[in-house]
């Protein structure tokens, strides 16, 4: 299940992200969190020293992985973030030997950390952040990943993931959300710009301090209110970076934590949809830029017919088979 969590800037969404990572991985289940957020801070909520390789700049040699023997891809040039899988392409398993996933590092708690990477000094002045974070849905979209695999995505701040079809790669995206209507603001404009496109989203509240706060991110988010966070001292002291272990957390940030897993597995898989969306980005993106940019046509990049659902079973039937 690929999971995302959004939210203005100063939400708490990295914390979010880090601890609901730190939950999964407690479970022994396989976790890869990625950070997409242009702050870089995933690293050291999950305590991680230092920060794992860049895959924004390890992009050209990620598509040249992904694009495998797919005769519909001609060349790592003639790839763009939205480029689709098809038959040939290397899919990605959670967690897996390939060089995708060579480049995170172990976390503390057992997950694996992937990170897009901040801009650097050539980036200055020339370059968009979603040259970075098409890094990540090239992930995404090549990913089939089976029953009890995770994927944690700390997404950057605000609604930069809706330019392009990044927004439709999750099963479930969750806005963290202040109970204050700047801190609602960002979950407005998911909800608007989502709609019609089959997001599941639901809202977790952080920085909670009472019952009034609860009653006003229920009037505002209604049903999406899924579950809250208030404040704790062994949220402060991780934020601090101090000793921090999830047995720290009071009973009702492990039951919002509970909360959130359930939710997640509960959504529906529907492998079909996925793939029509990923090809109805690519075409538009195609069509709009990327034709131009690469001087070619990439609408025949899409394979007419192919989805995930076939590599998703061939590797659970690997992982399955008797050693």
């Amino acid at each position: 299940m690929k999971i995302a969590f959004a939210g203005k800037g100063g939400s708490g969404k990295t914390t979010v992200s880090s601890l609901f990572t730190r939950y999964l991985a407690a479970q022994g289940v396989p976790v890869v969190a990625i950070d997409a957020d242009i702050n870089q801070h995933l690293a050291e909520a999950l305590g991680v020293p230092g920060q794992p390789p860049a895959m924004g700049a390890r992009l050209a040699e990620i598509k040249e992985y992904l694009r495998g023997d797919n005769p519909r891809v001609a060349s790592a040039q003639a790839m763009v973030k939205t480029t689709p899988p098809g038959r040939g392409s290397s899919i990605l398993r959670v967690a897996g030997d390939d060089p995708v996933h060579a480049l995170s590092v172990g976390a503390p708690c057992g997950a694996l950390l992937l990170a897009t990477g901040p801009f650097g000094q050539d980036d200055l002045g020339v370059s968009c952040y979603h040259s970075k974070t098409g890094a990540v849905e090239l992930y995404l979209n090549h990913l089939a990943d089976g029953p009890g695999e995770y994927v944690v995505v700390d997404c950057t701040a605000g609604a930069d993931s809706f330019a392009s079809g990044l927004f439709t790669r999750f099963d479930l995206t969750v806005l963290v959300a202040e109970p204050t209507r700047k801190g609602l603001s960002v979950y407005r404009q998911w909800r608007d710009y989502a709609q019609g496109y089959d997001v599941a989203l639901a809202v977790v509240g952080n920085k909670v301090t009472d019952g009034g706060d609860v009653a006003f991110l229920r009037e505002h988010a209604g049903e999406d209110l899924l579950t809250w966070l208030g404040h704790e001292p062994a949220i402060r002291a991780m934020e601090q970076g101090r000793q921090f272990a999830l047995a720290d957390l009071g009973a009702a940030s492990a039951a919002a934590l509970a909360t959130i897993k359930e939710r997640l597995d509960a959504q529906p898989k529907d492998w079909d949809c996925y793939a029509r969306q990923a090809a109805a980005f690519h075409l538009k993106n195609a069509l709009s830029w990327a034709n131009k940019a690469t001087g070619g046509d990439l609408t025949g990049q899409v394979d007419p017919g192919f989805t995930l659902a076939e590599e998703q079973l061939a590797g659970a039937a690997r992982h399955n088979r008797p050693h």
